[in-house]
């Protein structure tokens, strides 16, 4: 299992697009990522854990299976739409993140982007299933860019984006209306998991997804 960081690498451009009639493959330009990178290695497109098929000097390839055609913002690609790139975290490697895996949990919405200060807040709608994993100040990827969440509603987050961030990485072309890909933080996903259904007895402490919501471990 591929494993990265939310730190992006480099906004690599789309270069090719071919569809078929439920999946697609991608060409994408690129320069950093290709470091060192082989066949069959993994590289994170907006967020999305890719494989390489082939490479060039300075362009790869990667199929978009039926199930993350159907997940993600991928399908809206278009030759010369910038993406997010990140090769897999190394064993060594710095966490600048936090721990990403590439699995897609759904698209959001941009719906607007406020400029505060020296930050830029974007407020991204979501499926409302999407916010039980979501807590304020705990770590959320979009298109693959880890970040701290602000504020967390029934159907929308916020989230606060520093200069450099912003300009190195696909989101300086943002605006509302734009889909990204959504990714949780794993640890929370698993802990909900684990929890739900059970009923309060059958957990810990009569640990449930309700005391980790008040406990503010949970949206």
């Amino acid at each position: 299992m591929a494993v990265f960081t939310g730190i992006i690498e480099e906004v690599g451009r789309v270069i090719h697009v071919k569809k078929q009639p439920a999946a697609m493959e991608l060409t994408i330009q690129a320069d950093r990522v290709l470091q060192g990178t082989e066949l069959g290695d993994s590289i994170a497109v907006n967020g999305v854990c890719l494989t390489v098929t082939r490479m060039s000097a300075d362009t790869f390839c990667a199929d978009v299976m039926p199930e993350t055609v159907k997940r993600t913002n991928l399908s809206q690609l278009q030759t010369g739409t910038p993406v997010n790139l990140e090769r897999a975290l190394a064993v060594g490697d710095r966490l600048g993140g936090h721990f990403v895996q590439g699995h897609v949990d759904g698209v959001g919405v941009i719906q607007s982007i406020t400029p505060m200060a020296n930050a830029v807040v974007f407020r991204i709608q979501v499926d409302p299933a999407l916010t039980d994993y979501m807590i304020p100040k705990g770590s959320i990827a979009v298109n693959g860019i880890s970040l701290t969440l602000v504020d967390v509603e029934a159907n929308a987050f916020t989230v606060s984006i520093i200069p450099h961030t912003l300009h190195h990485t696909q989101l300086q072309q943002g605006k509302p209306g734009d889909q990204v890909n959504i990714e949780c933080d794993m640890i929370g996903k698993y802990l909900a998991k684990w929890v739900k259904g059970k009923p309060a007895a059958a957990a810990p402490d009569g640990l449930s997804l309700d005391r980790l919501k008040e406990a503010g471990f949970l949206g």
